[in-house]
């Protein structure tokens, strides 16, 4: 599922079944805290983690039909 530019990331198998798991089950967007436990478990750091949450809402966001870079579905 990893797109293009997801790929520049040079993630493994196992480091996107973890964030996958993430984005699916914790939060599409998550917090400071949240996202450094998912870093720390994925052995990435927090900024390419974040990277990954930003790339990955956006793809979520085309596929729902929604602007990619709507603020959030809440808005």
């Amino acid at each position: 599922m990893a797109s293009t530019a997801m790929g520049r990331l040079n993630l493994s198998e196992d480091q996107i079944k973890v964030l996958e798991d993430n984005f699916k089950k914790v939060s599409k967007q998550p917090d400071d805290t949240t996202l450094m436990l998912i870093a720390a478990e994925c052995g990435l750091t927090e900024e390419e983690t974040h990277k990954w949450f930003k790339l990955r809402n956006a793809q979520w966001r085309q596929a729902e039909g929604l602007p990619a870079e709507l603020g959030s579905v809440l808005d």
